[in-house]
């Protein structure tokens, strides 16, 4: 009886398999994971993938009863609160789409799951759950029962730091070893042509080789076989397949050289094939390696925290932040390390870390993990880690709203065609030569396979915008990742948020109108505006000399209108005229108000003289080649102000008393119109309209700011610097469209040499991994270049 496929992991189900469903299965274990995903209604996993499945033998029952014990459960995990959890597991079985997407869809499969990521590169899911309804143990069993078992190192619980993965140096001294002596014992053979040697040494060397090839082509080659045939087995071509192809025919044409006494082989050129493939790869890797570190510990965000030391509150840097630090923490602002309250009433939202937007009331004593921010008043923690800025980055990019590259997406296809593309070449080479002169036939064949790779091609994009990700980085602008990098090249239309965008609130001009203020309503006022991480509560909180700050109580922040709260029993408001008296705002001042009230009465405004950004005019002139917007919720008495800088022809896109609806609601109409459109704002009052442009931008000044709703933030100090960063991000893209072109004029020109029969597979084999080399160089190269042709200043790059 012919052996039928798994209809879940496609292995062979010999002559009798489990049979559901009309199915074959190879195993119960696999039939069982069927029948799971049918209960869950998830059979479009077997529609992303042809048979995408992993065995499961289902052996491992009751294996993860240790996770019960709360010890190892405070080591697994990243969050807990009274109800949810957040853990991260290692899965090494996920290998293709459908894995990402079954995982990604564990929610229904057990309802108490509530968000699950898959970083595919890691093969890590990060999984938050109702820890109430499924323990800890439970989700590792749910995974294990679909074939997903977690691989689980108490050892290196909590421990960032990776293991090295030192097979692929076992593989390169193995093959190096191999391809030296090799050709040591081949030297004669290389010097005479062989008609020096006696064919009894030729006989006895040639069998040494093969001896010496063995661990070469079953051992260090063993990655690429593995990778192609998953490939085959998933009916995808990847660029491995060429490479195993072409060792594989190496390997037999040379063993059947070798035993029928015809030749010598070619084991030397399949050692060295094989030992500068791999040393290649190890570079590859060692480049990612270094991108990744710069990228999780070295970009820190421009944003720093407020501490408190005997009573005295200053900013200081959040990579200086120290365990044991106190920190002063206001509405609305994040949580950078895992603390303990020590003064204040918390109400913490972890919505960046669970998804749940329900703040949680914390008491004094009671621990915070990193990440929650605060509602409500301000209070004082005590750090009890460092700060761990890959974690923050972490949550950064959990809430990316996927502006993937379609560059990228475009390159995938076309390193996957020409893939198929070159196995054709080489087979009609091979072919050709088979049937005009056979002794070249082979070299044919190989070196096809070997020089031509689009691995230039797919390297050229994340190297040259990564090394513009550490450009930027260095210049005081932060992005999530390189699709933004190629959007910025797209933007036609910009559009500005107003106070704390363009002005500069730290040197704006305060003066009272309105009754005379007593000291304790001074502090009182002071007290509440300190609570706000607005602009215009700093500038107010900032005005008053006294240091002395009061509780406040039913601290409540309406976001666009103002604030409110409760001081020794007087009730305060703080915020726009309409907000705190209830009439509209005085449109004939050419100055912001911040009027305030105690129980009702008003007891004045605070005038706010704007400053502007030094050097916003030749800025905004710089730009002139965008269409500009700018949209505010300050009343249209600042217009004049607007105009000068804006010009007279920007009058219609200048919008006022704007609530964080309307910014929204703008941009997505701008964006009907077909606009790319660039939004810049404080991460305040503009979330809505950040996530819904192409490319937002967050301005960060010394308060410590932290909007997932941005593509990138922007130190304040570097706002000038804006259209040489729009334009150096145009000049990398030029980078990459450049090494497009030389990594396609590499792969015919070697392809023409290969074709011909004139290139051996071992200088193929070199060739392979020095076109990736240069490509990178080049990238590297012509990145740097355009940053030191932008950025004149001294103080720049290195």
């Amino acid at each position: 009886m012919e052996n039928s496929k798994c209809f879940h992991c496609g292995d062979d189900c010999g002559p009798h398999p489990v049979v559901f469903d009309n199915k074959p299965f190879c195993c119960h274990g696999c039939e069982s994971v069927y029948q799971i995903l049918g209960e869950g209604k998830l059979y479009k996993y077997y529609e992303i993938e042809n048979k995408p499945g992993t065995k499961n033998n289902a052996k491992n029952s009751g294996s993860f009863a240790y996770l019960d014990n709360e010890d190892i459960q405070n080591q697994l995990f990243l969050f807990r609160s009274e109800t949810t959890a957040k853990v991260r597991f290692f899965i090494p079985t996920i290998h293709c789409a459908s894995c990402i997407w079954l995982l990604e869809n564990l929610q229904r499969l057990n309802k108490a799951v509530m968000v699950s990521q898959v970083n595919f590169v890691k093969k890590e899911v990060v999984v938050t759950f109702l820890h109430t309804e499924i323990s800890l143990r439970e989700l590792a069993d749910l995974l294990d029962s679909i074939a997903y078992r977690p691989l689980i190192s108490l050892d290196n619980a909590g421990n960032t730091t990776k293991k090295t993965d030192k097979s692929i140096f076992y593989k390169i001294g193995v093959s190096g070893f191999a391809f030296g002596n090799i050709m040591l014992m081949s030297f004669p053979e290389y010097l005479s042509d062989g008609t020096l040697q006696l064919s009894q040494f030729q006989t006895v060397f040639g069998w040494l080789n093969m001896l010496l090839a063995l661990p070469v082509a079953f051992y260090a080659a063993g990655g690429y076989y593995e990778s192609a045939w998953k490939g085959l087995k998933n009916k995808t071509i990847n660029i491995d397949l060429p490479v195993s192809l072409g060792a594989i025919v190496l390997f037999i044409d040379s063993v059947y050289e070798v035993v029928s006494g015809t030749g010598s082989g070619y084991f030397d050129s399949l050692s060295g094939l094989i030992f500068f493939l791999l040393i290649g790869k190890w570079y590859q890797a060692k480049t990612y390696e270094a991108l990744s570190f710069e990228r999780d510990y070295k970009s820190y965000f421009p944003i720093a925290v407020t501490t408190l030391v005997d009573g005295i509150e200053s900013i200081l840097p959040l990579s200086k932040l120290q365990k044991g630090s106190r920190i002063v923490v206001r509405n609305q602002e994040l949580i950078p390390a895992d603390a303990t309250l020590v003064r204040g009433l918390a109400n913490i939202d972890y919505g960046f870390v669970t998804g749940e937007a329900t703040p949680i009331r914390k008491r004094i004593g009671d621990s915070i993990f990193a990440g929650g921010r605060q509602v409500g008043e301000a209070i004082v923690v005590q750090v009890d880690k460092e700060v761990e800025n890959s974690y923050l980055t972490q949550l950064w990019n959990q809430h990316s709203d996927q502006k993937d590259s379609q560059l990228a997406s475009l390159i995938d296809k076309v390193s996957e065609r020409f893939t198929v593309f070159i196995l054709l070449v080489a087979f009609g080479a091979g072919g050709y030569w088979w049937f005009t002169d056979r002794s070249l036939a082979i070299h044919a064949f190989s070196s096809v396979l070997i020089v031509a790779c689009p691995c230039a091609l797919a390297l050229s994009m994340p190297f040259a915008l990564g090394s513009a990700m550490r450009i930027f980085g260095r210049k005081g602008f932060y992005i999530k990742k390189t699709a933004v990098v190629e959007g910025l090249t797209h933007i036609d239309t910009i559009v500005f948020d107003k106070t704390g965008t363009i002005t500069q609130s730290q040197l704006a001009e305060v003066s009272f109108e309105g009754s005379v203020l007593s000291a304790e309503q001074q502090a009182h006022i002071r007290s509440l505006a300190r609570n706000s991480t607005h602009p215009m509560s700093i500038v107010v909180a900032t005005h008053f000399a006294t240091t002395e700050v009061f509780p406040v109580e039913n601290f409540t922040e309406e976001i666009g209108l103002g604030i409110r709260g409760k001081i020794d029993g007087v009730n305060y408001k703080l915020g726009s005229q309409h907000y705190v008296a209830g009439n509209t705002s005085d449109s004939d001042s050419l100055s912001s108000k911040v009027w305030v009230s105690a129980n009702d009465k008003v007891l004045g405004s605070f005038v706010v003289s704007n400053k502007y950004r030094e050097g916003l005019s030749e800025t905004i002139r710089s730009l002139s080649q965008l269409e500009q917007h700018v949209l505010t919720g300050d009343h249209a008495g600042e217009k004049e102000n607007l105009l000068r800088i804006f010009g007279a022809a920007s009058q219609a896109h200048l919008h006022f008393d704007q609530k964080p609806e309307d910014k929204l609601n703008y941009v997505a109409a701008l964006r009907k119109a077909n606009k790319n459109v660039l939004m810049i704002g404080d991460g305040l009052n503009d979330a809505g309209a950040l996530r819904e442009c192409n490319v937002g931008i967050s301005i960060a000044d010394d308060i410590y700011h932290f909007s997932p709703a941005c593509d990138a933030i922007l130190e304040s100090e570097q706002f000038a610097q804006l259209p040489k960063l729009i334009r150096f991000a145009k000049s990398s893209m030029r980078v990459v469209n450049i090494s497009f072109v030389i990594s396609f004029l590499y792969n015919a020109l070697g392809l023409t040499i290969a074709v011909s029969g004139n290139l051996s597979p071992v200088v193929a084999a070199i060739l392979m991994p020095l076109s990736s080399v240069t490509v990178v160089a080049f990238v590297s190269l012509g990145v740097y270049v355009a940053s030191r042709l932008i950025f004149v200043e001294n103080d720049l790059i290195l």
